[in-house]
């Protein structure tokens, strides 16, 4: 008898952040995810996480009715019942108004709650059938061990803000002992990327910019080149430069910055898609985006314009299938899959393995944001990077994650008790200049 979901748990959660600078502001101390939690009649548990906020949260529990007492076989369909009844959630719901930063239209994508669906019924589904995840996606598992990059920041002073970010958590390394501390300048973070690569073994790097003037993260790029010549780097300013800033960073380039993750955004009368074809075709650089090509009438039209080379399709955004379906689309077309990444738990750092362990063809470094959490599993066992890869055992069922419920009930009870929800990176912004506000055409430090 195929087993059936008794029972679908959604748990706000939070984990220890450091004050990591972007176009945006700077990371609160504390980072928020949804943990979803689904255990059949035979006992197995599956789980999902998902982005944090109450807004996602709400979205899950409005699923539950139409979980609970699904037999996991019929996981497809239990997603297209929740897709269409959100829907019509949705339309129902006041529109929001004013300038949002690209964190804040997470919580429009429908994606993230299905994703919150779909992933614990596939961890289940792998544990009754005795095959990863990556089994059911796609075509298959097609690789045992899956590359990511080492995601470098900007890091702002903790001690200029009264907010309790976490310090001197983690003496054990190089990379334990600078996490936490200011990183402002071309050596800070090179030592970064040294650091990090003795901890995980990364091979590649992505600076998040959108920080300074072009003109200083572009020298940080090229130091980053200098001390690691055969490594593939990357920066994204997420849309930060207008169209001439961007030409006149990058255009001699080549050599240097193997591709460019969102250098561009919509100008005038010309969208994204328009810009970073130009972009593209200018400067001969290959492009990665996560902004501009989020769903499928975005991805055609991407296409068509010959915007994007390496299509960042997080398997939060656009479910974990969603994710696998564009790798099968970039492998068609001669493209190659990556994925964006946000602050995450041990979980989500298992699903993109799962993902990328079923993506054909050429695939870019993973992000991801591990590197700032690690050591704040939810599974018993922590993940292990070697020679900066995750392995995908094609003997361990499912996520492969088993879950630490004390080590859960423990990230939601610092969620309730610090008040967390929604995330605002203006907040700890303001403390280092006063009355800063979003602007996404000018760096948070350019003010």
């Amino acid at each position: 008898m195929v087993p059936t979901i008794e029972h679908m748990e959604v748990v706000p959660v939070a984990g220890y952040d450091s004050m990591l600078l972007n176009l945006a502001g700077a990371h609160e101390p504390f980072f928020t995810r949804n943990v979803v939690v689904m255990t059949d009649s035979d006992g197995y548990t599956g789980v999902a996480e998902v982005p944090g906020g109450e807004v996602i949260a709400h979205r899950l529990e409005l699923c539950v009715p139409l979980v609970e007492g699904k037999p996991i076989s019929q996981w497809k369909g239990v997603v297209q019942d929740c897709e269409e009844m959100l829907k019509k959630h949705l339309a129902s719901e006041a529109g929001s108004n004013g300038v949002q930063t690209a964190h804040a239209m997470i919580f429009k994508k429908l994606t993230n709650v299905l994703t919150g669906v779909e992933t614990p019924m596939l961890d289940l589904l792998g544990k009754h059938m005795e095959v990863p995840v990556a089994a059911l996606l796609g075509d298959g598992q097609v690789r045992d061990e899956v590359r990511f990059l080492g995601y470098l920041f900007y890091v702002g002073d903790p001690d200029k803000t009264d907010l309790p970010y976490l310090r001197n958590d983690d003496d054990s390394d190089e990379w334990g002992r600078i996490r936490r501390e200011p990183a402002l300048d071309p050596d800070a973070i090179v030592h970064q990327a040294e650091a990090a690569q003795e901890r995980f073994g990364f091979h590649d790097f992505k600076l998040k910019g959108g920080v300074f003037p072009g003109e200083e993260e572009i020298e940080a790029v090229k130091a980053l080149k200098k001390r690691f010549p055969d490594a593939r780097i990357t920066i994204d300013p997420n849309q930060g430069w207008s169209m001439e800033e961007a030409l006149r960073l990058c255009r001699d380039m080549t050599g240097i910055l193997t591709y460019v993750e969102d250098p561009v955004g919509p100008e005038g009368r010309f969208s994204a898609r328009e810009t970073m074809a130009e972009f593209h075709r200018i400067t001969g650089l290959a492009t990665a985006t996560n902004m501009c090509d989020t769903d499928w009438r975005e991805m055609k039209a991407a296409i068509r314009l010959d915007s994007v080379t390496i299509p960042l399709a997080d398997p939060h955004f656009w479910t974990m299938e969603g994710a696998v379906r564009v790798a099968q689309l970039c492998n068609d077309l001669d493209l190659t899959w990556g994925v964006h990444s946000n602050n995450h738990f041990d979980i989500s750092l298992a699903m993109v393995a799962q993902s990328a362990a079923a993506a054909p063809g050429r695939i870019n470094a993973c992000d991801t944001h591990y590197m700032w959490q690690d050591g704040q599993h939810l599974g018993k066992k922590a993940p292990h990077f070697v020679d900066g890869c995750l392995k995908v055992p094609r003997d361990v069922p499912g996520l492969g994650i088993d879950l630490d419920r004390e080590k859960l009930d423990a990230a939601h009870r610092l969620y309730v008790d610090n008040g967390c929800g929604t995330r605002d990176d203006a907040r700890g912004m303001q403390y280092l200049i006063p009355g800063w506000q979003y602007d996404p055409h000018r760096p948070a430090l350019v003010r």
